[in-house]
């Protein structure tokens, strides 16, 4: 049995995306609660919840990371939501998340890649390179197959999203129609599992009697919060990460690792 391990949207170097502790930002010690308290809490609980669940559920035997590992110099908001605009700098907390996904002895896990959206991770330069050979990543690209012990996975970071519930389907079973496409003319390995990620909510879809058989979007590594994601979009974040194990040709099982930040909840001012 082999387990494979698949994160994505990190979002390095935003104020809630996944952040090492000596990134993190310092709580004021005052009796009333600030917005820089706030965002000290959830990315400590975010740490704390990402380090217990990656040990809890490893070892791995191949990670895929799917895209925006780091988020940029922030210009649509004028860096106002950037720990650091420093790509140099947040490619380092990057490489320091996802080091905790990884064994002491690099031989027995594989590190796999894929570039995110342009905006994030750069429009005329990749700096998810730098990651990948600071981490010496087996492999790093647009679009990126894995056979795990004859399970083969189709990984690619960008979908579409959809603003109804019913519709979050739709754009991963438009990816899936499109491999079978490219599939049947020899140009892209047959799938089992369909992965994308990018739209920060998890959903599946799947058919036995259809290749790829299962499809999916992924949970994100950054938090619920952003400027854009809190007064433009309604629909649910998924904060987590997904697990497989293959054995034989064979998806033994899956699981989708997510949870509610407690820090992040809503409450209402009583008057």
């Amino acid at each position: 049995m082999k387990r494979l391990l698949v994160i994505s949207d990190l979002h390095c170097g935003h104020l809630i995306g996944l952040t090492p502790p000596r990134w993190q930002t310092k709580a004021t010690g005052s009796a009333v609660r600030s917005k820089r308290d706030k965002l000290s809490s959830v990315q400590k609980e975010a740490w704390r919840w990402y380090i217990k669940h990656i040990k809890e559920y490893g070892p791995y035997d191949c990670v895929v990371v799917n895209g925006d590992a780091i988020d940029g110099a922030g210009k649509r908001s004028g860096g106002t939501e950037q720990i650091t605009a420093d790509r140099e700098e947040q490619c380092e907390i990057a490489v320091e998340c996802i080091e905790k996904t990884l064994p002491k002895n690099r031989k027995d896990c594989k590190l796999v890649m894929t570039y995110g959206t342009g905006y994030h991770t750069g429009d005329e330069e990749d700096w998810e390179n730098k990651i990948a050979r600071d981490l010496k990543a087996n492999k790093i690209g647009s679009h990126e197959w894995v056979n795990c012990a004859g399970v083969v996975f189709d990984f690619k970071h960008q979908v579409g999203s959809s603003g109804i519930p019913h519709g979050r389907h739709t754009a991963i079973n438009k990816e899936s129609l499109w491999a079978n496409l490219w599939a049947e003319r020899g140009l892209i390995p047959e799938a089992d599992v369909l992965i994308r990620s990018h739209v920060h909510y998890h959903a599946f879809c799947g058919d036995t009697a259809m290749k790829p058989m299962l499809r999916m979007t992924t949970p994100a590594l950054q938090a619920m919060g952003s400027k854009y994601g809190s007064r433009r979009c309604s629909g649910i974040v998924d904060f987590g990460f997904i697990v497989f194990e293959c054995d034989r040709g064979k998806l033994d099982n899956w699981v989708c690792v997510r949870d509610t930040l407690k820090s992040q909840r809503a409450t209402a001012l009583e008057v």
